[in-house]
């Protein structure tokens, strides 16, 4: 949805974290922010922008209310805008009552690295929070031990720049001081190699989970990032995603494909089958470089998504259910005022530029 990092931004944001390469210097252990612009940075700013959610979505959010009790062990989550996206991050965290968060991103600068076929995670022992700084959980080390060395690489570089993660660690933060964080970027590969790679993930997890004593869902839950459809003709760095086109009744057609895809591979009783579907939806079977349909999580989504799988069998626990909460556009509702706030836009939204954005929790 937005624009890329000013490269100014980019190389300040890597001599803070010591090298452009590699991992972080130890006395610059925090990892800073990407994004100053659409996403929430200060206590103030998210304490203003969750008044105004509340306020002025109100209908909207009691109708994603679910069961007292819910508590999702997976989630899918939007990362766009909060003037735009806002309203879905607390329909679909708040159902997120786990200390420990295993954050699946996008890696949109992957082709930057040469980083594909391969988990990355970042070596820093916090992250900034708007109410200050976000522990790292120390699974994360114990996981990447036990990985084999050719599925997981430690890149604070790549880390550093990608902005997906970064947009629920806010809303995480506000309804839970103490949430400890995992963040694994999920670069190009075919969906053998995310198989592969998630069955190993899953066992690593599933040996930390069992050894700490702990419960998925309760202690550590899943939370996958990424908008849905990038639509339209205008300000995609030349690309042309208008694929039924860009009036009105071309608009409703990509809403409507969005949507059934949501129903047919998210909804119900999760299966192997169903996320290899939504990954033939969006990747093009004989490059997987090259989407098919302008999801941006079209790697994150099958690793998370196999993960958790993998992780409910190993656990022998009951199936995973999907439950869509919401879907929306940039150009669907009203935008949430944040300018006032020191807040805005990254990219514009317009019938000719716009994104949808999924909703999705997993019991």
């Amino acid at each position: 949805m937005r624009t890329a990092v000013s490269i100014c931004l980019f190389f300040t944001l890597m001599l803070s974290n010591g090298s452009l390469f590699g991992r972080a210097n130890p006395e610059t252990s925090t990892r800073g922010l990407a994004d100053t612009v659409g996403f929430a940075h200060r206590s103030w700013q998210m304490d203003s922008v969750m008044a105004r959610i509340r306020s002025r979505n109100r209908d909207d959010l009691l109708r994603t209310q679910q069961p007292v009790g819910t508590a999702w062990r997976a989630a899918i989550c939007p990362h766009d805008d909060y003037a735009y996206a806002g309203w879905l991050y607390p329909a679909v965290l708040r159902n997120i009552k786990a200390r420990t968060v295993i954050i699946f991103g996008v890696a949109h600068k992957a082709w930057r690295y040469g980083l594909e076929n391969r988990l990355v995670f970042d070596s820093f022992s916090t992250w900034r929070g708007p109410y200050g700084k976000v522990t790292v959980s120390p699974l994360r080390n114990e996981t990447i031990r036990r990985l084999p060395a050719d599925m997981a690489v430690v890149h604070d570089a790549a880390q550093t720049t990608e902005y997906s993660v970064e947009a629920m660690i806010p809303f995480l933060q506000y309804q839970n001081r103490d949430v400890e964080i995992i963040i694994i970027l999920v670069p190009p590969m075919n969906y053998e190699r995310m198989q592969a790679i998630s069955q190993h993930l899953a066992k690593a997890l599933f040996a930390a989970i069992k050894r700490n004593n702990l419960r998925w869902g309760e202690d550590i839950a899943i939370l996958i990032s990424s908008d849905a459809v990038h639509y339209g003709d205008e300000a995609w760095d030349g690309h042309n995603f208008a694929y039924f086109g860009t009036d009105s009744r071309g608009n409703a057609l990509a809403e409507s494909h969005d949507r059934e895809i949501i129903s047919s591979c998210f909804e119900a009783e999760l299966t192997t089958e169903k996320i290899a579907r939504f990954y033939s939806y969006t990747t093009k079977p004989d490059n997987f470089n090259e989407s098919r349909w302008s999801w941006c999580g079209r790697y994150a989504i099958p690793v998370g998504l196999l993960t958790a799988l993998y992780l409910q069998r190993l656990e022998k626990s009951v199936p995973l259910t999907g439950v869509p909460i919401a879907y929306a556009t940039s150009i669907s509702q009203p935008h949430l005022k944040v300018d006032d706030l020191g807040m805005g836009q990254t990219a514009i939204a317009t019938p000719r530029h716009w994104v949808g954005y999924p909703a999705i929790g997993f019991r």
